[in-house]
């Protein structure tokens, strides 16, 4: 399994990539793989608002519906609208295609209080 070095990690299991001012959220290959074949994406609207630790959509697999947590709080100012009619993009490729949304932080600081790569495999490897 691949956790890439260059993003944060929340303990949700959500990744973050910081792209100048915004960042792009999605969940990791993990949580993808624990979720089973993913056949539906619900996420917000560009403008809403989202809050660190709050929901901010959920994935459907054929096992199970779970929410998406934000792992920082802003404005989604991009939505992955690719999605909704292919969510089976979630499990072939979680790092690329299958971003979830892009939000302009209300604290860019938060990034920085995510896991790092190396905190995150730990984490799921004590799971």
């Amino acid at each position: 399994m691949s956790t890439p070095k260059e993003l944060r990690y929340s303990e949700e299991h959500e990744w973050v990539k910081t792209e100048g001012e915004v960042v792009r959220v999605g969940i990791t290959h993990f949580a993808q793989s624990e979720l089973g074949d993913i056949v539906f994406v619900e996420l917000p609207e560009v403008g809403d608002k989202v809050e660190a630790d709050e929901p901010f959509g959920s994935v459907e697999s054929v096992k199970t519906v779970s929410e998406l947590y934000a792992p920082i709080s802003g404005e989604v100012v991009e939505v992955n609208e690719e999605l909704s009619d292919n969510p089976e993009f979630v499990n072939e490729s979680p790092y690329e295609k299958a971003w979830m949304i892009v939000i302009k932080p209300a604290d860019a600081s938060e990034v920085d209080k995510l896991m790092t790569a190396e905190q995150y495999e730990e984490m799921i490897n004590e799971a």
